[in-house]
């Protein structure tokens, strides 16, 4: 199915309703909640997706894994979705949290068949083993790093949605703490109970993550110098020793200065 809200087919009698939906640069799907679990690849762009727990960025060729009954907001940067809406029952396994997980191509080429079905898709034959393999390769799929916690508290969380919107490499945590007023060693225990992190950890972070949708545009350089690296090669480190992969993975532009693609 192509562009169909599933309201209009969440009654169907389907464990699995596969949904494949275009949007345009920038578009925000507003808070809302899905009563089936949701597999929410991007073929193409890269969302980020927020729950009141934390946020989620999915590079490209990445999906998120969305418990049912989860309030969550996701903004598109260029994307094509492939969704897999689920009913809890036959994913008791499915993580309590979203959860960021590869994509290989046999799962991709699943999904692009998957989202061809109509919604009352025969179970028996090629469309219905489609549909129960699907779920055996997403239960394979294991977690990548690429979020952050948001803490429980109101003023805490409102400093982290903020620097999310803006992310500042000169923030400290003093300026943070009378932001809140707070001492400065109060605020960094308050903060790393709530988050398990530093605040100077989760900032590093948050940046970092920052950083993918601005690689769809901008080169390593670029991007780099946007987010407070003083050079490509200080970036490239810790956007790799954070993710697992460099940000050159992510690049659409070809890098300067003989940066090559990984």
């Amino acid at each position: 199915m192509k562009n169909v809200p599933l309201a209009d087919v969440d009654h169907v009698d389907r464990a699995v309703l596969p949904i494949g939906t275009d949007y345009p640069p920038g578009h925000v799907l507003d808070w809302h909640e899905h009563r089936r679990a949701q597999f929410l690849y991007g073929a193409t762009g890269v969302m980020v997706v927020d729950t009141a727990e934390g946020t989620w960025t999915v590079p490209p060729e990445r999906a998120v894994l969305i418990p049912p009954v989860t309030r969550h907001r996701v903004r598109m940067e260029g994307v094509s979705t492939r969704s897999l809406y689920i009913e809890p029952h036959a994913v008791p396994w499915w993580p309590a949290t979203c959860t960021v997980v590869d994509v290989p191509p046999l799962l991709r080429e699943l999904l692009l068949a998957a989202v061809e079905f109509t919604s009352d898709y025969s179970l028996a034959g090629r469309e219905g083993s489609i549909a129960a393999l699907l779920l055996h390769e997403i239960a394979e799929r294991a977690p990548l790093p690429f979020h952050v916690g948001i803490p429980a508290s109101p003023d805490l969380a409102r400093l982290c949605r903020a620097y999310l919107a803006a992310p500042d490499a000169d923030a400290t945590n003093a300026a943070w703490a009378a932001q809140v007023t707070m001492s400065e060693r109060a605020f960094t225990r308050r903060f790393r109970s709530e988050t398990g992190e530093s605040p100077a950890v989760w900032r590093s972070r948050a940046r970092l993550l920052a950083a993918v949708p601005l690689l769809r545009t901008a080169s390593v350089s670029e991007v780099g110098g946007r987010i407070g690296y003083a050079s490509p090669a200080a970036f490239t480190a810790a956007f790799t020793r954070a993710f697992g992969t460099p940000p050159s993975r992510f690049a659409k532009s070809p890098r300067r200065g003989g940066e090559k693609p990984s």
